[in-house]
């Protein structure tokens, strides 16, 4: 397969808040600080191919605030794809407000996300549909060559009909054990059921299945700042490498090698390693890479 690799997701302002406690009914807690950074799962996929060298293509809905926030420059300067985006005018782009105490808990604001189920709909040749709008993700798999699928934190506001069309057409599923358990639980699915229908599935911080074949990938062992991007970071590294034609088992170890450079740093996108900051970093940990 030629040709970019497409991120449908959003593209997301992080609003990210430390606090001692969340308060409870009818109390209150300071903020103790805050910044703003870049992120939304589809943005930080395709951020950390374009860094890594790789062909990214971003397709998400924006507001007026992508431009004056830097946003848009920010990824025009990684060499991100900007080309499929849909500006939507009078709407603020996606937000997400993420609280940092020890349950790490996250609100979100869709913003012009919301208006993706009213776009019209593209054909692609190799998507990865990150957390987004169900019914314009569930069009898009129906209508693409070539479809990798991260149903991810927005799981919950899928109907079982658009889970079930996207599913029907995913080559590669990328799913935590939690998230794996919902979509059996909302589809009526058991993985041997998945198994049969979706050639490979990664269960991340869990193991990789290939037509049925288990493989165990390690993490990377560093000092982890903030846990936020490391999953986009491993969709990054995995498909990137994926699309080189690289093992499946090498394909994990990179993901779970990019995924060590998102949680050193506060933010989604702060951290984002080149291919050679990579390749170094892995063979320190699992020999020669083969590439």
């Amino acid at each position: 397969m030629s040709g970019p690799m497409d991120v449908v997701g959003h593209a997301a302002l992080d609003y990210l808040f430390e606090v001692e406690h969340i308060a409870s009914p009818n109390e209150s807690y300071p903020i103790t600080s805050y910044e703003v950074l870049f992120g939304g799962g589809g943005s930080n996929i395709a951020a950390a191919m374009a860094q890594l060298g790789g062909n990214s293509r971003l397709v998400a809905a924006v507001g007026d605030d992508f431009s004056t926030s830097g946003y848009e420059q920010h990824l025009d300067n990684l060499g991100v794809d900007l080309s499929l985006l849909y500006h939507i005018e009078g709407e603020e782009s996606t937000k997400a407000f993420v609280y940092t105490d020890p349950n790490h808990n996250q609100s979100s604001y869709w913003g012009s996300s919301s208006k993706l189920s009213d776009m019209e709909t593209p054909a692609l040749d190799f998507v990865h549909l990150a957390p987004s709008e169900a019914s314009f993700s569930a069009r898009v798999a129906q209508k693409s060559e070539f479809v990798s699928f991260d149903p991810g934190q927005d799981l919950v506001t899928y109907s079982k009909e658009h889970l079930i069309t996207i599913l029907d057409n995913t080559d590669i599923l990328f799913a935590n054990i939690h998230e794996l358990k919902r979509v059996k639980e909302m589809t009526g699915r058991s993985f041997d059921d998945l198994k049969q229908s979706i050639s490979t599935i990664v269960v991340t911080c869990d193991s990789s299945y290939h037509k049925n074949k288990k493989i165990d990938i390690p993490v990377v062992a560093v000092k982890a700042v903030d846990p936020t991007g490391a999953g986009d970071g491993y969709r990054a590294g995995f498909l990137l490498a994926f699309r080189k034609g690289l093992p499946f088992e090498v394909c994990g170890k990179i993901g779970s090698t990019v995924a060590s450079f998102e949680v050193e740093c506060v933010g989604c996108q702060t951290n984002l390693p080149t291919w050679g900051a990579m390749k170094k970093r892995y063979e320190e940990n699992f020999g020669a890479l083969p590439l």
